[in-house]
């Protein structure tokens, strides 16, 4: 089921040493791992194996040919949005089970549109001011930690 742990959602990838950790972080922790396309490697990628050392059997992963794909398979799905962009601090959002965590792209972030489509789920890690953004991997890290201390860490010891 969907619903008991959290859904990681990378949109369209294109670093595939970024995508490995993601994986192992989703290894670690039970979340499921959904990856929209076009990916800027091949799942087979040395540097995505690599990164994700042995990890892979661990993780339960998706691939889906737009996002709209993935949003059609979770209809009742509640997604939160994580971009620079965001008017919501990551950690002042209020996370279940079964949510779904997206990260856009190392070079462009989500799409302007779907960032307006869900502004109010749009949440934001505090940087500096005039700095572009953290690496891809690293927010998922520290999102989804938040998103595990509020729900008590379930499954985890």
């Amino acid at each position: 089921m969907w619903t008991d742990r959290f859904n990681i959602v990378l949109f369209e990838p294109e670093i595939p040493q970024n995508t490995g950790n993601v994986a192992r972080q989703c290894a670690v922790t039970g979340a499921r791992l959904h990856l929209i396309e076009p990916l800027g490697f091949k799942l087979d990628s040395a540097k995505l194996k690599r990164a994700g050392l042995d990890y892979w059997s661990d993780v339960c992963v998706g691939v889906y040919e737009s996002f709209s794909a993935l949003r059609a398979k979770y209809p009742e799905g509640r997604f939160f949005y994580a971009t620079t962009k965001g008017g919501t601090r990551f950690d002042k959002a209020e996370y279940a089970l079964g949510d779904f965590l997206v990260f856009g792209k190392e070079t462009a972030g989500l799409p302007n549109d779907l960032l307006a489509e869900n502004a109010s789920h749009a949440v934001r890690v505090p940087m500096r001011p005039g700095l572009r953004s953290m690496n891809l991997s690293n927010t998922v890290a520290v999102v989804l930690f938040e998103a595990l201390r509020q729900t008590g860490y379930v499954g985890l010891n």
